[in-house]
Formats: structure tokens, sequence, C-alpha cells
């Protein structure tokens, strides 16, 4: 199936049944007094995280969802049936963003998780409860007021551990591959990812993290360039990020370079994202005798200032792949969450 990570909905929740004006009329009650019912609430539209889904795909089809208005009042104080609520399901990771407000409405982060996208309307009142002492025989009664509309914008950030980025062709796709069961697909050529791939990496029994491949990102991607700048938001929801570097770039260019042009163009697109934890990850060190990558390693991370970790790597023979996974496993389990909820809360959340 084809990845999906955005899309736009209407979503209409169902308005509120109007009260009834009705008189209690038998026989032996020659007064019987006021006895209209209130209407029914209206439904409401939520949001369902369901971990069985992972693309936006099905709203491509399905792009309005309408939940039932309640039933008007009746006499013999007969209440209206409210309209049943709809339950649309999301992938997990989907944020949830209202057009006319820009306002993130909600984002779907654990299993389970409901989000209120719009409200049904309130009910209205029958006759009978505008009875008093000097108004026997009410004859007002209210309409229920209208749910909620609203155009949502739906925009899915797959969520990893680890995220891979680099220019194309620095050999992402490849240490997916060779470090997950992922099958990304592996060409001689530019952009030959592009959509997000995801890989689960396991470093022993019990011991795993997923690792996000991203397309390959050019000088101006944050602004619109090439393919990375509509899945560069995918990194927002990995702690760890590796800069994956081709040592022996075609045409000979200047890797200092292309590692800038790299870390520019993520500021660009967000400082939270540009300021995590970045390694480098020197790939294609096959192509090179010892030496010389050592003297290439060491000059780059000079000219670069960069005091965080590095890696030298060939993601094609597996050379220091393990060591590289373990040493990401070690970082991403000192970091991450000792209680993680799975479940969703008693109450559905909302900003709504």
């Amino acid at each position: 199936m084809k990845f999906v990570d955005e899309a736009t909905i209407h979503v209409a929740a169902g308005d509120g049944g109007s009260g009834c004006v009705s008189f209690r009329r038998e026989k032996a009650i020659p007064f019987g007094g006021p006895d209209g019912g209130d209407g029914g609430d209206g439904g409401s539209v939520y949001a369902l995280a369901d971990i069985n889904l992972n693309t936006l795909a099905d709203f491509r089809f399905t792009m309005r969802f309408e939940a039932p208005r309640g039933q008007n009042g009746s006499g013999a104080e007969c209440t209206g049936r409210g309209g049943e609520d709809v339950v649309i399901a999301m992938p997990l990771g989907t944020r949830i963003i209202d057009l006319d407000t820009d306002e993130v409405v909600g984002e779907l982060t654990r299993i389970g998780q409901k989000v209120l996208l719009a409200k049904g309307g309130f009910h209205g009142m029958g006759n009978r409860r505008f009875k008093s002492s000097i108004n026997r025989s009410p004859r007002q009664s209210t309409p229920g007021s209208l749910g909620e509309q609203r155009e949502l914008a739906l925009e899915l950030s797959l969520m990893g551990d680890v995220g891979l980025l680099g220019l194309p062709n620095a050999g992402k796709s490849t240490l997916l591959a060779s470090a997950s069961a992922a099958r990304p697909k592996i060409a001689d050529y530019p952009f030959t990812t592009l959509y997000p791939q995801p890989g689960v990496v396991s470093c022993g029994l019990g011991r795993s993290f997923v690792m996000m491949d991203i397309p390959g990102l050019i000088e101006g991607a944050a602004s619109g360039a090439g393919l990375g700048h509509r899945f560069l938001k995918h990194l927002q929801r990995t702690n760890l990020l590796l800069h994956m570097i081709d040592v022996n770039p075609p045409g000979g260019e200047d890797i200092v370079a292309q590692i800038k042009t790299i870390r520019a163009e993520l500021a660009e697109f967000s400082d939270e994202v540009a300021s995590r934890e970045q390694w480098l990850v020197f790939n294609k060190c096959d192509t090179l005798t010892e030496e010389a990558m050592d003297e290439l390693v060491k000059k780059s991370i000079k000219r670069l200032r960069f005091k965080g970790r590095h890696f030298v790597i060939s993601a094609v023979t597996r050379k220091g792949v393990d060591a590289l996974c373990e040493q990401a496993m070690q970082w991403v389990d000192a970091h991450r969450p000792k209680h993680i909820d799975t479940f969703a809360d008693d109450e559905p959340s909302s900003t709504a």
C-alpha cells in the first residue's frame, strides 16, 4: 500500500434534539400539566489510536465523518434518544490540526488513546422544565444546540527511537536493511527512498529499538526542495539522530560541507529537533584504506569541532554495524521513559 502521511477530513458532530411542548391529558386527570420531554444529545466524533494502522491511506477515500443528531423529546416526559458517537481509527503518531485556527487538537501517542474532535450538540429542554408556581402551563421549549463542525488536517509522524538522516545515497537504507529485518529499496541512484521506512533492530533477548529511515535531504529541503521537506517531521518523534556520511562521495565533494548543509536544513526546520543528540556515522569505509579513513575522520571532526560520538562503519559488509547498534541500544535504554503508559486514560483527552 502506498504510504500516505497527510490527509484532510471534515468532521461534523450531531445536533441536539429539540425539547417537546406537550400536556398530559387523561380522562380522570383534568389538570395533568406539562409533560414535554427533553431532546437527546447529539453524537460526538472521536479519534482513536489504533496500533493496527500505519498509514492515512484510508482517508483518501473517506473524508467526511458525521455523527447522528439527537432525537426530539416527546410527550409523557419521554426523552429523545442521544446520537451515537463516531470513532475514527487512526495510526499512532497522528497529529490533528484545526485548519481554521491552526490549533493542534491532539496527538495520538498511546495505544487506545481517544481525542475529542467535535462535540455533539446539547439537548433542548421540554416544557415540563419550565413549570413553576406562577407558570403552570408553560408553552415554551428550547431547541438543541448545533454540533461542532471542523476541517482537520492529519499529519502522521512515525514513531521511532533512532532516526537516520543524510544526503541521498549516503547508505541509510543499506544500514536499515543490514541492522534490521526491514527490506527498503536499495539502488545506486539518488532518492531511492521515497517514503519513511521503519525497522526494528534487535540487540538481544528483550532488547530492541525502532530505526527510522527518511528520504535523503538536499540543500533547501526545509523550504520545499527535493523530497525531504515532507518527511523531516518524522524525525520529531525520534530522540537520537544518526547522521549518515558517504566518505567517498561521487565527484569528490567536501564531506564537511555536506554535513554542514544537512545540519543547517535541520536547524531551519526545527531548533528543537536540531538540538537533539546527534552522532556522526562515517559510512562506506570499505572504499578507503584504513589510514586514509582515519585521516579523513580526524580532519572532519576537527573542522566541525564536533564533540559528540562518531562511528566508522560499512553498511554493506556490516563492519562496525553491530557496535553502532549496541551503543544506540544503550543510549535508547538510558533515555527511554521508565514507565510507559500504553493504554488509554479513563476519559478521552481533548483540547477542543
